[in-house]
C-alpha cells in the first residue's frame, strides 16, 4: 500500500483531521508518482495511501478506507483524464473539495548499463507517453511505446522487461528505484501541468475565491439547447472557466456536458444560475465547490 500508517482515522471533519495530521489521503501509486507529489503538497502531515488505480483511489474514499482521495483530472497538454471524469459523472457521489496544480517534468530513465541506441521499448502511463511523443519520435524512433499503470509502475516494467528498455517517469522515481536519468525535461510543451482534485464526502465551505463544477445532459437535442444553459451564466456575468463533453454512455450521440464556473454554489447569484440550469437539463449534478488553486511556477 505504500507509505501508509496503521493509525485509524477518527470520525471528525476531514478539514480538521488534515490539519492535525490524522487524515488518510489516497493517491494513485506506487510511491514516487506525480499523484503522490500532489498529495504531499495538499496535505503534508497526512498519511498518504498508495492505491493501484484511479477507480481504487475513489473507492477507498467511498468506503472510508481513506478520508480523502486525490486524483488527476486534466493535463494542460493532453486535456481531460477521462477515467476520473467518467467516475465523477457516472459513478461516485464524492464531491470535489480542493484542487492542486502540479508542474509535470518527465525524465527518460534506463537501467545503468543500457545504451540509448539499444532501447527497444519505452514504458509509461499513456498520458506521459502522449506528453513526450515528439521527444520519442526524434530520439527513440524505433522504440515501441507500451502503457503502464503509472509512471512509477513504468520503471518496474522496465526493470522486469528482460530486454533493453526505458521508462518515462520522474526524477524522484529514479532515486527511489535505482534507475539512471538519461534525459530530463523531455515533455514536448514547456509549462506542462496537471490539475488534481481532492474528493471527499463534502465539498469546501465558501471562501472569497471559489470555483464550482457541474455536469448535466439533455434528453432531447435541439437548436439553442446548450446556448440556453450558457446564457444562464452569461446573463448573470458568471465567468466560465471550462466546458467539455463526455459520452453519456446511454446511446450514440448523447453527451454529458461539464462546466467549471467562478464562484461557490452557495453564492446567491451562482445558486440562482444553478437552479435555472437544473430546470433546463434532463439530469444535473453539482460535482463540488472549492477554492481555486494558485498556478505554480513551471
Amino acid at each position: 500500500m505504500g507509505d501508509t500508517s496503521d493509525v485509524a482515522a477518527k470520525p471528525e471533519g476531514s478539514e480538521r483531521a488534515r490539519t492535525r495530521g490524522q487524515a488518510r489521503v489516497g493517491y494513485l501509486g506506487p510511491p514516487g508518482t506525480f499523484s503522490q507529489q500532489a498529495a504531499r503538497e495538499y496535505a503534508p502531515a497526512a498519511h498518504h495511501v498508495a492505491l493501484g488505480d484511479i477507480a481504487g483511489v475513489v473507492a477507498a474514499a467511498e468506503t472510508g478506507a481513506v478520508e480523502e482521495a486525490i486524483v488527476p483530472l486534466e493535463n494542460s497538454t493532453e486535456g481531460a483524464v477521462t477515467v476520473t471524469t467518467d467516475l465523477l459523472v457516472h459513478r461516485t457521489e464524492l464531491k470535489i473539495r480542493r484542487e492542486v496544480v502540479v508542474p509535470i517534468h518527465h525524465c527518460l530513465l534506463t537501467e545503468p548499463d543500457v545504451a540509448l541506441e539499444d532501447v527497444e521499448v519505452v514504458y509509461s502511463h499513456p498520458q506521459a507517453i502522449a506528453q513526450c511523443r515528439g521527444y520519442l519520435e526524434h530520439h527513440l524512433p524505433g522504440a515501441e511505446a507500451v502503457a503502464s499503470l503509472s509512471t512509477v509502475s513504468a520503471v518496474h516494467d522496465m526493470q522486469a522487461a528482460g530486454r533493453a528498455s526505458a521508462a518515462i517517469s520522474s526524477r524522484r522515481a529514479a532515486e527511489v528505484l535505482g534507475a539512471s536519468v538519461r534525459a530530463s525535461g523531455i515533455e514536448d510543451i514547456p509549462g506542462n501541468r496537471t490539475r488534481f482534485v481532492v474528493l471527499g464526502r463534502e465539498d469546501h465551505q465558501p471562501t472569497e475565491r471559489d470555483k464550482t463544477s457541474i455536469c448535466f445532459d439533455f434528453s432531447a437535442d435541439g437548436p439553442g439547447t446548450l446556448h440556453g444553459v450558457l446564457s444562464e451564466l452569461a446573463d448573470r456575468r458568471i465567468n466560465m472557466h471550462k466546458i467539455e463533453s463526455r459520452p453519456a454512455k446511454s446511446s450514440l450521440g448523447q453527451y454529458v456536458f461539464l462546466i467549471d464556473m467562478e464562484g461557490h454554489r452557495e453564492d446567491p447569484v451562482v445558486a440562482e444560475a444553478l437552479e435555472s440550469i437544473r430546470a433546463r437539463a434532463s439530469s444535473f449534478k453539482i460535482l463540488g465547490s472549492y477554492p481555486q488553486a494558485s498556478d505554480p511556477a513551471p
